[in-house]
């Protein structure tokens, strides 16, 4: 190759510009040769395979994901290819922090860093499309998959979405669009993700006013709170108790100061909670009262403190679901009385009960309702139908960028990432077994 052919076909490499293995290339023996590929482009035939995708659909495919800068994979691979610890040594050669799905012969499979999809999401989307003819499934994965998948595209991969490749001496035509396609599409990416901070920081902020309201609420209390660790009959069990809401309320202080994503704000209402908690386990002791149980604040507003019983409630235009509530409250609703519902601030001049003002609440209720209840609490209201969605997952405030471990979807992050999430999570497709084409065992 001559020396400019040479320096223009490195430059097109480095923007993500695909040359394709002639049609009697060897097949990929490894997982390195896939990385490598997809490194470049997110999508890969491999050369055994290269009749089960035209090259229309394997554009068409690119282009879908490129188009909505998404860090989305798809692989086409041999059925006798290697299976062992595939997902697992292919995310750790790509280094990219996004979705991988891989047919393999006639099975497919997916996974995904939780940053990017959840694993209900993954399982959703793989069970979706099983048994579906190879041009389908993969379109279907795909245009679903790009829907739900947060993050951006690795800027590796460049602009356009052609992965047919091209001869060499068509590099000479088409380098210099590509070079300036390269810069439009890195530019492109980073404008997405400072939109994405904008979003997150407002986000936050709108977290913030509620969140101080629920700090100065508690210290309010503790400041009300007629005990001292030295008066007569106070023991170590009461001091311990005060300490600790002591301390969560400093924690609380200490975590929304720190915050720097609305997903922080979770620690910050989890503390509150332990501190109310270890508070109404001190007023029972002094009190000679049973200890009272660990249950969940009151979902009509967690200030009023632990909830004391489950009480039945439909929301406006929705279904009678149990709900934990206050003593207070629990009276309201036998007597036929509207409860005391917390409200927030929709942006909009407007004040709305906190579980129909919008998903940016979600972080805050989160802290509040742990152990995966909450989205059956706000099932049917326009909280609880976010968080329904896959995008939104079981992860409360992930839709706001929660790319665990400071990476985000489409970022390199190597081998550090959470081998879990690659592991096998069974029958999410057709290689954890069952599946139509195969069963490849827990090697994923």
């Amino acid at each position: 190759m001559r020396p400019t052919l040479a320096v223009l076909a490195a430059a097109l490499l480095a923007f993500g510009a695909p040359l394709a293995l002639a049609p009697g290339a060897a097949a990929a023996t490894d997982v390195s040769t896939v990385a490598d590929a997809l490194e470049k482009n997110p999508v890969y035939v491999d050369p055994a395979v290269r009749t089960t995708l035209t090259s229309d659909d394997v554009d068409s495919l690119t282009k879908t994901i490129k188009d909505a800068d998404k860090p989305v994979m798809v692989a086409v691979l041999p059925a006798d290819f290697p299976t062992k610890d595939l997902f697992t040594d292919l995310r750790t050669k790509t280094g990219i922090v996004g979705v991988y799905g891989v047919r393999l012969g006639t099975a497919f499979d997916a996974r995904a860093d939780s940053a990017v999809m959840s694993t209900a999401a993954v399982h959703n989307l793989t069970t979706s499309v099983r048994g579906e003819p190879a041009a389908q499934q993969l379109d279907d994965f795909v245009d679903a998959a790009v829907r739900t998948a947060k993050g951006s595209a690795p800027s590796s991969w460049g602009a356009g979405g052609d992965s047919g490749g091209a001869p060499v001496g068509a590099l000479v035509g088409l380098g210099a669009v590509v070079v300036v396609g390269g810069a439009g599409a890195y530019a492109l990416v980073r404008r997405n993700r400072r939109r994405r901070e904008a979003e997150q920081r407002a986000a936050l902020d709108k977290l913030r006013v509620v969140v101080d309201e629920d700090i100065t609420a508690f210290g309010e209390e503790l400041d009300r709170l007629d005990f001292h660790p030295a008066e007569a009959g106070a023991d170590d069990s009461m001091r311990a108790d005060y300490e600790r809401a002591l301390d969560a309320y400093e924690k609380a202080k200490q975590y929304m100061a720190a915050a720097q994503r609305p997903e922080d704000v979770r620690g910050v209402t989890e503390a509150i909670e332990d501190g109310r908690f270890s508070l109404a386990l001190l007023a029972a002791r002094r009190e000679g009262r049973p200890l009272p149980e660990r249950r969940a604040p009151c979902f009509f507003d967690p200030r009023h403190g632990p909830s004391v019983e489950d009480a039945e409630w439909t929301p406006p235009g929705g279904a009678p679901r149990e709900v934990p509530v206050c003593a207070a409250d629990a009276a309201r609703l036998r007597d036929g009385e509207d409860p005391l519902v917390r409200t927030v601030d929709t942006g909009a001049g407007e004040r709305r009960p906190y579980y129909d003002a919008g998903p940016a609440y979600g972080p805050w209720a989160g802290g509040y309702f742990g152990g995966g209840i909450l989205p059956g609490l706000l099932f049917g209201t326009v909280l609880g139908s976010m968080m329904a969605s896959p995008a939104y997952a079981a992860d409360y405030g992930s839709g706001y960028g929660d790319f665990g471990g400071g990476y985000e979807g489409g970022d390199i992050s190597g081998a550090d990432f959470d081998t879990s999430d690659f592991g096998d999570f069974g029958g999410g497709g057709d290689f954890g077994g069952g599946g139509g084409g195969g069963d490849f065992g827990g090697g994923f």
